[in-house]
């Protein structure tokens, strides 16, 4: 086995002020699981200010798995991090901003490091279409999850 590494970013656009999107974000809570699916559970372990540890259940395909992540928290600069501790997917660094679009829009600036194991060293173009893959995939649970859901709670 070896270790593999990639990295992909996209932009997210959200119908509410940056300061309300990015508290939004970092108001992480056991609740929000359940924005990606009703049988997820999250613990959030605070560590220190702007400092915590977040640990997900999920059932993938019936079968329990936890992630943990440590996630640094960067109010002046509207930004956070999450690294996964355990898992698949240890090593992963995800970097996120909000940046405002005016006074009532803002969108999220999103870079992922995926680390990954592979049974061998993967080309350039493996490389490129597992990003694809992974941008595909987190930009459906910004669309379709997140986004909606922040706006939904920012407009009531």
């Amino acid at each position: 086995m070896v270790t593999v590494t990639f990295e992909y970013h996209f932009r997210q656009p959200f119908g509410v002020p940056a300061r309300t999107a990015f508290d939004w974000c970092t108001d992480f809570e056991p609740e929000d699981a359940a924005i990606f699916s009703s049988t997820a559970r999250r613990r959030v372990q605070p560590l220190a200010p702007n400092l915590l540890i977040m640990t997900d259940v999920t059932y993938p395909n019936g079968r329990r798995r936890t992630i943990s992540r440590l996630v640094r928290i960067f109010p002046e600069r509207m930004a956070w991090t999450s690294t996964h501790l355990n898992g698949p997917f240890r090593h992963s660094q995800f970097w996120y901003r909000v940046v405002p679009n005016g006074r009532t829009r803002s969108h999220l600036e999103f870079t992922g490091l995926k680390v990954e194991t592979a049974a061998r060293p993967l080309t350039a173009e493996e490389l490129a279409r597992r990003a694809a893959e992974e941008r595909r995939v987190d930009v459906t649970v910004w669309r379709k999850g997140f986004a909606p859901a922040l706006e939904a709670d920012c407009h009531d």
